[in-house]
């Protein structure tokens, strides 16, 4: 059954395919701190990147997005960006999954608001 899996699903990682045609074209050019691994073809022509987990975009760093888009000539490993001391580390969206944000009157959070403080009136029909 995993063999099946690594065949026919992709968002749990590379299939087969991606590792022969990565293995048969590809050159490592580095890694992130998340584990996602980044190729370039031989011929320098397209770039790719293998996820550590599920294939979620935005899991890719800035400085590597920049990269696979052919925004910046050489990848991070390379050329390292100038890190600002006001800039976050880099977090993948949590939306979908059990680390989302739930605001207060979310279901999923309760289901409890505050109370309207009085600038709000409901609209009624006539």
């Amino acid at each position: 059954m995993k063999l099946l899996k690594r065949i026919f699903t992709w968002w749990d990682g590379a299939t087969i395919g991606t590792q022969l045609f990565t293995a048969r074209v590809g050159r490592k050019v580095g890694s992130d701190d998340a584990g996602n691994i980044y190729y370039r073809s031989k011929d320098g022509a397209k770039r790719w990147v293998i996820y550590n987990g599920p294939a979620e975009a935005t899991r890719v760093p800035a400085e590597w997005h920049g990269w696979l888009h052919g925004n910046v000539d050489l990848p991070p490993s390379e050329q390292p960006p100038l890190i600002r001391t006001w800039e976050k580390p880099h977090e993948p969206n949590r939306t979908g999954t059990s680390e989302a944000y739930l605001p207060s009157g979310a279901l999923e959070a309760g289901g409890r608001r505050a109370a309207a403080t009085g600038d709000y009136e409901a609209w009624r029909p006539e």
